[in-house]
């Protein structure tokens, strides 16, 4: 294994940037003069993926996934050794592997694995979020002005605190098991995106770009992820230090649009906020640990009284660095549909390679870790999702029995004692 990485180092020597609140997510309190960095040389599985006799195996996965890389390409590439860029660019292409187990599900459609709460039942005619955020006065979604732009919102009143009580509520859960909160930037090099998983170019636009005024390549960061891995980037740690369990919250930036009916509203949003567990874990206990991760999403989900289903994702919903991921859904009544308010994936090595991220085992050799990541809260779809379930006949809203301690003991929403937002209007040129 180590020829081959030699082999390929040679190949691997970039620089990029990073402002000094990055350096300060590292670990470095010493004033920053300069700003530029080097990230690790990525450290490919070449062993495996460079391997003519895995090419069915990979190529089959690369089909299933709907991934646009080629493996032929790879292998053409690696036996010339005449282009170094160009093999490093096309192996940090290929997805990781996926669990033998959900190759087996039919027809790319997502595995149901269970159910938790009972589907909610109404005397009357249940509402959407937005018809009931509206008449309480919870919610601005249009004509804010030039500055916010489309799919944006403003909560206010009762439903801005109910946000705050969420964010609580789901880090007093996580502190339960032994997560420690981390506070990350929401501006990231845009190399650490891509090295996360997140394919930045195409057709379909994930993140915004910062324009390059200072010269520095930056993006504004997606999820807390991406910023908890890179923090631990370069890392070597010692077998009894894991699993590490990160958790952060922070401003979520996505630069994806949609045009379904199903995602109107807040549902797909520009910018939210969002509790997110990280985990950096040994090799051999990430299925362990991604059960864990799913059993504190369906606790948090669960005790908010939220019909809730689980699903096993198909392969083409995986995204390039998950092994396995799995999605929880939540009943919203108003909608008469499940909408998706989590997820959970177990990258295996595929970050840990790209960021220089390893331990060493109890024989003292160094492995790479295993990361793993899952949504604790991302609040726009939990609003819906709890408002539309505890909504009552007078158009009000109970608010979960949970959330009453961290709402100055509030137990209902009520129409907002505010005044009307004067509506932005454009002056005549």
């Amino acid at each position: 294994m180590k020829r081959f990485s030699c082999h390929l180092s040679r190949f691997l020597n970039s620089r990029f940037y990073v402002q000094d609140a990055v350096h300060a997510l590292q670990g470095n309190t010493t004033p920053v003069i300069e700003s530029k960095i080097h990230l690790p040389e990525p450290e490919y599985n070449v062993e495996f993926l460079c391997n003519p006799i895995n090419r069915d195996l990979i190529a089959t996965n690369i089909i299933r996934r709907n991934s646009s890389c080629n493996i032929d390409k790879v292998l053409e590439l690696y036996k010339s050794s005449q282009s170094s860029s160009e093999l490093a660019k096309e192996l940090s292409r290929i997805p990781n592997l996926t669990d033998p187990q959900v190759l087996k599900y039919p027809n790319n459609e997502p595995c149901i694995l269970r159910t938790r709460n009972d589907l909610p039942k109404y005397d009357f005619e249940p509402q959407e979020f937005s018809q009931l955020a509206n008449k309480l006065k919870l919610l601005r979604t249009d004509r804010l002005g030039p500055v916010t732009g489309s799919k944006s919102y403003i909560l206010m009143g009762d439903l801005a605190e109910m946000e705050q009580a969420l964010i609580i509520y789901s880090l007093k859960e996580l502190k339960r098991h032994n997560f420690q909160l981390i506070s990350v930037p929401d501006i990231l090099p845009s190399q650490i995106i891509e090295r996360c998983g997140l394919i930045s170019d195409g057709e379909r636009r994930l993140v915004y770009e910062v324009e390059p005024y200072y010269g520095d390549d930056l993006s504004l960061s997606g999820t807390a992820e991406m910023a908890l891995a890179y923090k631990l980037s370069n890392k070597v740690f010692l077998y009894d230090e894991l699993p590490l369990k990160l958790a952060a919250v922070s401003r979520c930036y996505r630069a994806e649009v949609s045009n379904l009916q199903e995602e109107r509203g807040i549902y797909r949003v520009h910018q939210f906020t969002k509790v997110e567990m990280f985990i950096c874990s040994p090799e051999n206990k990430s299925i362990e640990i991604m059960d864990e991760l799913i059993n504190i999403q369906e606790k948090l989900f669960g005790q908010l009284g939220l019909h809730i289903q689980v699903l096993d994702m198909p392969p083409n919903e995986l995204g390039s660095p998950a092994y396995r991921k799995i999605d929880i859904e939540a009943w919203m009544p108003g909608r008469k549909q499940f909408g998706e308010v989590s997820s959970c994936s177990n990258c295996t090595d595929y970050q840990a390679r790209r960021l220089n991220i390893k331990y060493r085992n109890n024989y003292g050799e160094i492995m790479h870790a295993h990361t793993l990541n899952g949504t604790a809260c991302a609040i726009p779809r939990m609003l819906i999702s709890i408002c539309e379930t505890h909504q009552m006949l007078n158009g009000n809203i109970a608010i979960p029995e949970q959330l009453v301690p961290f709402m100055n003991d509030k137990t209902v929403i009520e129409t907002q004692n505010i005044s009307d937002i004067r509506q932005f209007k454009n002056k005549p040129k």
